[in-house]
């Protein structure tokens, strides 16, 4: 009995000799198969990839789903009538991932050339601020200005934008936007963070996510200068964040008659977790972190000075450098103070002025954890409008990628 319990090493190892033998007769390309399938699994989750959901859906693209009040006055008054915000985005087929329309917004964005005329703004506390104006007759196909008189002229609508957190005048996604928004007709004005646009930081304070004091000074300015042109104010990334806390400090005593927020990170203390978490978005993070380094290297004398540059030179993160610079220099307690302190999601229901708000679901840099529905809603002066794809600022379209949806669609449906 013994003898029929024990492990039989050699009859074994002939199981395993004939199973080798029964695999080596399968024929090699189906292992090339099997490879590739679980290449691509990988790829497609890793990336985020959306093709074969476009290709389920017939390439219908996905709605705007618009949030707001019912009593909202700027839904009934504008985006009710408008057609765009009530139709499809359907994100350009090879740029069917997030990341790959982030990516290509960035490197091969393609921006319609353009030459702006620079204005160098001093604020009160010895700053300097680079004014980068763009309008229709700098444009090639811009709608030509009015020579009745000189009244209306003045009358042109100027938009300002804020840029992104390491994003000026020469980033392509805000080329994009001044150029479609001049052919228009309407002036442009390029409100480059300090130290941005090539432009050295003169005084003891550089930008942050909540410093809205700039804004205020610039959107005073061109109230005082141009009063009789409506002055409507853009924001992207965290440029949409200091632009809706901008809105939401200053409530109904504002000269501002309309703004846009895109792709806003709405709460940073969610954002920075949210930037911390998956293996893609740690990338994102240190990229941006890489950019705010080049950033400081640029005005390493007001770092050096200023904040702890040893350690803005170890700075592998956003936080880290949020940590050894911007509340350095801006004087708060703890990063996850400045990050309380400066999230424009407690500012929403202070907004008196008509906002349009728009973000992609699929947002690899700003989670939509962080959006306040709920306050969104219920103030009557904002629209919150999201597609379920679209990356970060990019909303490429077309099969040439030559639009960004949110620029072209809005500024100029007919394209």
């Amino acid at each position: 009995m013994d003898r029929y319990c024990s492990p039989d090493s050699a009859s074994s190892s002939n199981a395993y000799w004939l199973l080798l033998q029964v695999l080596s007769l399968i024929p090699f390309w189906h292992y090339l198969l099997l490879a590739a399938f679980i290449f691509f699994s990988f790829l497609y989750n890793f990336l985020e990839l959306h093709c074969l959901e476009d290709l389920f859906s017939g390439f219908s693209g996905s709605p705007v789903v618009l949030s707001y009040n019912t009593s909202s006055q700027i839904y009934e008054a504008v985006v009710s009538k408008c057609k765009v915000l009530h139709g499809r985005y359907f994100a350009t087929p090879w740029l069917c991932s997030p990341h790959l329309q982030t990516i290509f917004l960035n490197y091969f964005g393609r921006p319609p050339p353009l030459k702006y005329t620079r204005q160098l703004f001093r604020t009160a506390d010895g700053g300097t601020i680079a004014l980068d104006w763009l309008s229709s007759s700098n444009v090639s196909g811009g709608a030509p200005h009015v020579d009745d008189a000189a009244s209306e002229v003045e009358s042109i609508p100027i938009v300002v934008v804020i840029p992104g957190l390491t994003s000026d005048s020469s980033s392509q996604y805000v080329k994009h936007l001044a150029y479609y928004t001049a052919k228009r007709g309407w002036k442009v004005v390029i409100c480059n963070h300090r130290g941005f646009g090539g432009v050295s930081i003169t005084s003891n304070f550089s930008y942050n996510a909540g410093w809205t004091d700039d804004v205020r000074t610039v959107v005073n300015y061109l109230h005082k200068e141009t009063s009789k042109a409506p002055l409507f104010v853009i924001g992207t990334s965290i440029g949409a964040n200091i632009l809706v806390k901008y809105l939401g400090e200053d409530g109904e005593n504002i000269p501002v008659a309309g703004a846009v927020a895109v792709c806003s990170p709405w709460d940073l203390l969610i954002g920075d977790r949210y930037i911390s978490r998956g293996h893609v978005q740690k990338l994102y993070n240190k990229a941006l972190a890489f950019g705010l380094q080049d950033y400081a290297k640029l005005h390493r004398s007001h770092f050096s000075r200023n904040a702890n540059w040893e350690g803005i030179e170890k700075s592998l993160s956003i936080r880290d450098f949020d940590d050894h610079a911007t509340c350095i220099v801006g004087k708060y307690e703890s990063v996850d103070t400045y990050y309380r302190r400066c999230s424009s999601s407690i500012y929403v229901q202070s907004v008196s002025v008509p906002l349009l708000c728009i973000s992609a679901l699929d947002d690899p840099i700003c989670t939509t954890e962080a959006i306040p529905w709920d306050e969104c809603k219920a103030n009557k002066n904002i629209v919150l409008a999201t597609v379920k794809h679209g990356g970060h600022l990019a909303f490429f379209e077309g099969i040439t990628a030559s639009h960004l949806w949110y620029i072209c669609r809005l500024l100029h449906p007919s394209l």
